[in-house]
């Protein structure tokens, strides 16, 4: 039987997934199982790069993404579901790479300056903020993967990772493959105040919010800034309210809230209560089994062991192939000078 191709992902432990991340990542983690080897990890490491000052909640929210996870629809018999923390070797890859990683390289990732401007009460100006791409490059590499799930617009982070293969291949040796970007469809999904939702901002909706959380949230979220008063005409096509309609409501309900609105037979405030139904309805499966998960934290440290005992074999195999392609293998050196 032809060996599966490898797909490897993973996600920032910042605490439990929102709708953003669902919609923008795991919903098709789940797809790709079907048709891939895939190996994903919650970056643990990562979230100290701008969380370093007090990383006490760092184990409990990396276990509440990971249950998250799950109850998503994640299934660690059919994927490699891991702590990137549980395997040295991402961290062995990283300062190998950091020794030939050219610090204009760094200096021109688009998000670097922008999370600077953007996270304003956290100094940033540190060595593992600057080089969080190559740490994201050795946690790509080191499962010689042949794919990693993108959206476009992040085409050019995964493009540095493969700039940092190929140099290695360029010193080195062909040793490493250049993952390939796989464009799989991420909806965009809005926060509460219509930018993008982020738990930076404070503007999220949770899987695991309560139904009274929810409807809570919703009663602020922005609408239409063109209608001003209740009998006013909407515009759905420009509503932030609306976009939740486009990835949760069905199609007959979505036909008639834009029918409605335009017409001012629906206003905002009976608009919010729809779509609070219709999210509570969609979260409320995956809220229940985040619950069961949640209830035996043990077993779902076990559960991680024994993910991450499954990716240290495939990164201790690279490490063995990398070492070997930087002559860094002692017991080789030894072996060659008794002969």
């Amino acid at each position: 039987m032809e060996d599966r191709k490898i797909v490897v992902s993973g996600i920032r432990a910042t605490g439990g997934l929102h709708l953003g991340n669902y919609f923008g990542a795991v919903k098709n983690w789940v797809d790709l199982q079907a048709q891939y080897d895939c190996y994903f990890f919650v970056a643990d490491w990562h979230a100290l790069t701008t969380d370093y000052g007090d990383p006490s909640a760092l184990v409990g929210n990396s276990l509440e993404v990971v249950a998250d996870c799950i109850a998503a629809g994640l299934d660690p018999e059919r994927s490699v579901i891991f702590l990137q923390s549980f395997v040295p070797a991402h961290a062995e890859l990283y300062l190998l790479f950091s020794m030939f990683t050219p610090l204009g390289w760094l200096e021109r990732v688009p998000t670097y300056k922008e999370q600077i401007r953007q996270i304003g009460n956290k100094d940033l100006a540190t060595f593992g903020f600057l080089g969080y791409p190559v740490l994201q490059a050795a946690d790509i590499l080191i499962y010689r993967g042949d794919m990693v799930p993108v959206g476009e617009d992040q085409a050019s982070h995964l493009e540095l990772s493969r700039e940092i293969a190929r140099r290695f291949n360029s010193y080195y040796g062909k040793t490493l493959p250049e993952p390939q970007a796989l464009f799989t469809p991420a909806a965009k999904v809005p926060g509460l105040d219509g930018r993008k939702m982020s738990k930076s901002y404070g503007n999220t909706i949770n899987i695991a919010d309560s139904p009274d959380e929810i409807r809570r949230k919703c009663t602020s979220m922005f609408t239409d800034p063109q209608r001003v008063r209740r009998d006013d005409p909407g515009h759905p096509e420009t509503c932030n309210l609306y976009e939740f309609h486009r990835l949760l409501s069905p199609p007959e309900l979505q036909e008639r809230v834009a029918r409605e609105c335009r017409l001012a037979q629906i206003g905002c405030v009976e608009d919010k209560a729809l779509i609070a139904d219709q999210i509570i309805a969609f979260l409320e499966p995956m809220r229940q089994r985040r619950e069961e998960v949640m209830r035996d934290p043990g077993a779902l440290l076990e559960m991680l062991r024994q993910g991450s005992a499954r990716a240290n074999e495939r990164a201790e195999l690279t490490m063995q192939k990398v070492r070997a392609a930087m002559k860094l293998d002692y017991e080789r050196f030894v072996e060659s000078k008794a002969t």
